[in-house]
């Protein structure tokens, strides 16, 4: 439990978080997990099978748009004032009806098992706890059902990729509907994956050893067209390797039920197959959002825009949000940063919608940045994975109240008590 800041402290997160870790400190008791970004991943990577590490942490190709989105966040330099009165300061928003506590939501990211093995329920229930919408992942490790009982009426989005199959389409944005989601985050820019090297080089993808797909197995709609698949004659399996048998078990393990029914079955290995086929859809054009928006009564945001153009044309197709992504730098190497074309993209929507950034956040100071170039809020990636590499459920809390107290700080120090204070004169671009 924390200390109480004593009432000649004026109050605020920001303040309150830093009493209880040097109180802490006092008695003996260090932070959970790293404050600083750079350490917490080291911790995150001891933690971790060089195979998980290596798909959180790794980018396309060079890796060249994950050193930009940091850069680009770094062009931008806030202008502090002085002599207003912050002593306190309201950090809360509403985007789309869903409410905030502070300016930022854990990103959708897959495969979470492969940090912890509480996976996707232990960041909902961090999420929940700390007031921080959490956006379930097309590719968890966890049911979207079992993850919305985790966080019981805290706030929640859902991400859709857009597979090859409508009617699965249509399934899990009735089911994200009745888990209490409060939008669909149509995800544009994985319509096939990005040329990752450290996973090639590790010859590792987890989809195909059965991780990551829950929400397919889950799915009333992927099971019937399951049948179809194990009544086609199965693709040749080479040779027999202990490698190959382990990855055999591994699956196995990945398709509900007892381990050794869904490998004497064939259920286990047809449903990544399956997934194989069905996962994403490159010839998805904007005449297709016709067919979501008549299907959901849920606020939609298209995710992975980086052109005013593209942000124009979602609010002509009727999109109620923008999300401005290059996708943590994980599909086209060499892309701009987040950053750098996001006033563009405010300009270009003009107010109609709300706009949503991530993509490089590691500070407070960043979702100021972000903020003050017309962001509604920004999306945390892989700080959020590696607190719970580091210290599982409670290792994502206190990512989170980590950030939310430097926000809250880096507010009040330069001039803002509110967050209609947080405004283009608030920063400049670097010379």
């Amino acid at each position: 439990m924390s200390e109480p800041i004593p009432s000649t402290i004026p109050a605020g997160i920001g303040r309150e978080r830093q009493f209880e870790v040097y109180v802490g400190g006092a008695r003996g008791v260090s932070p959970r997990v790293p404050v600083s970004f750079d350490a917490l991943e080291r911790r995150a990577r001891k933690a971790m099978s060089p195979e998980g590490y290596a798909y959180v942490a790794g980018g396309a190709g060079r890796e060249e748009t994950i050193g930009e989105n940091r850069a680009a966040f770094e062009r931008w330099r806030i202008l502090p004032r002085m002599l207003r009165d912050v002593s306190r300061r309201e950090t809360a928003v509403e985007v789309l009806g869903t409410p905030f506590s502070t300016p930022f939501a854990l990103c959708p990211i897959g495969v979470l098992e492969m940090a912890h093995n509480h996976a996707d329920v232990g960041v909902a229930r961090a999420a929940a706890a700390e007031g921080i919408p959490f956006v379930f992942s097309n590719q968890a490790s966890r049911p979207m059902e079992e993850t919305a009982r985790a966080m019981g009426d805290a706030p929640r989005w859902f991400q859709l990729y857009w597979s090859t199959h409508d009617e699965l389409v249509e399934s899990l944005v009735a089911r994200a509907e009745a888990c209490g989601c409060g939008a669909i985050v149509l995800t544009l820019d994985t319509t096939m994956l990005g040329w990752r090297i450290r996973d090639l080089d590790l010859a590792y993808l987890p989809f195909l050893r059965g991780k990551g797909i829950a929400q397919y197995t889950s799915d009333p709609v992927f099971l019937e067209a399951l049948q179809e698949t194990l009544r086609r004659e199965a693709p040749p399996t080479g040779r027999i390797t202990l490698a190959a048998l382990g990855t055999l078990w591994e699956l196995a393990s990945s398709f509900p039920g007892p381990r050794l029914q869904g490998l004497r079955s064939g259920l286990a290995r047809a449903a990544v197959r399956r997934f194989v086929e069905t996962y994403s859809r490159p010839s998805l054009s904007w005449d297709d959002l016709a067919f979501l928006r008549e299907r959901t009564r849920l606020p939609i945001l298209l995710k992975g825009v980086l052109h005013p153009a593209d942000a124009e044309a979602a609010v002509e197709h009727g999109m109620d949000g923008i999300y401005v992504s290059n996708h943590g730098g994980r599909q086209v190497d060499g892309s701009v940063g987040t950053m750098d074309v996001l006033p563009a993209i405010v300009d270009a929507v003009g107010g109609r919608v709300p706009v949503v950034v991530d993509s490089g956040v590691r500070s407070g100071a960043d979702v100021f940045r972000a903020l003050a170039l017309g962001a509604s809020a920004v999306g945390l990636g892989r700080p959020y994975v590696w607190g719970l590499a580091a210290g599982g459920e409670e290792g994502v809390r206190e990512v989170i109240r980590n950030l939310r107290a430097d926000f809250d700080l880096t507010m009040g120090l330069a001039g803002c008590a509110s967050l209609s204070d947080i405004g283009r004169d608030s920063v400049q671009r670097a010379a």
